[in-house]
């Protein structure tokens, strides 16, 4: 599964799946472009994977400001060229709660961040690839892009929308040569997992949460780093249109309390 030479964008690079996507595709011999809101974890980020011997760039931008992230999406290809693969995975978890006490902004930003921002990024990248009959984009969607959730309507709301998105930009540019999937991660080790206990000690949230989780423990960044970096590359080829869940089993059973 070699990536030599190729170009990839990944957004939300900062940190957890998108920094461990960026890592994979690095190792295999990819440019990676990161795009992320902290200036200060992108420098970080990118001095790790130049230290390891990656290719990588980076350029500042909340992907819920179109002009900045548009402004992203150029300044990668004037340091790598034209973007052969896109890893849309910038997202909020947004604020749980009961819909009746959700605030219209708060619906409006988290919708923005996790689906806005996704659709602008294709657009960013899709004439290019079909112009070439060639690309493949991977969105982060969620568990609750398949299944409902209590008290965090405007998540769940976003990231079904997202795995529509995705079906329906898949379906419209299959036959230009261009794949796009979806992949669902379950309760993974990340700091947007971590912040929803953030007192409570590292080791007790993860024993406490793969306890839900068939397999019995929680799942890892890398772990869904590679299903990603697979979509992204030729060996999935004939892959398009797919939703794939990282989640220890927790989407496909039935596990009786």
């Amino acid at each position: 599964m070699s990536l030599a030479g190729q170009h990839y964008v990944v957004t939300g690079a900062s940190s957890g799946i998108g920094l461990a996507t960026a890592r994979v595709l690095s190792m295999r011999g990819a440019r990676v472009s990161l795009i992320a809101r902290s200036e200060t974890k992108l420098t970080m980020a990118a001095g790790q994977l130049r230290a390891d011997g990656g290719t990588v760039a980076y350029a500042v931008a909340d992907v819920a400001d179109k002009a900045s992230l548009v402004s992203a999406f150029e300044d990668a290809e004037k340091a790598f060229g034209s973007v052969d693969g896109l890893f849309a995975n910038a997202g909020t978890g947004g604020v749980f709660g009961p819909i009746s006490q959700c605030p219209d902004d708060l619906f409006e930003s988290v919708i923005r961040t996790n689906l806005t921002s996704v659709f602008w990024a294709i657009k960013q990248v899709l004439p290019g690839m079909m112009a070439r009959k060639k690309g493949s984009i991977v969105v982060t969607g969620s568990l609750a892009s398949e299944r409902g959730m209590p008290d965090n309507a405007a998540y769940v709301a976003s990231k079904h929308g997202l795995l529509g998105l995705a079906r329906a930009v898949a379906s419209e540019v299959a036959r230009s040569g261009v794949r796009v999937n979806c992949v669902l991660p379950g309760l993974i080790e990340t700091p947007m997992l971590m912040a929803l206990d953030p007192d409570a000690p590292v080791d007790a949230t993860l024993a406490a949460l793969g306890q839900a989780v068939p397999l019995g423990r929680t799942g890892t960044a890398d772990e869904v780093a590679q299903l990603v970096c697979f979509l992204l590359s030729d060996a999935a080829s004939h892959i398009t249109a797919q939703s794939i869940a990282v989640d220890g089993g927790m989407l496909g059973t039935l596990m009786p309390g």
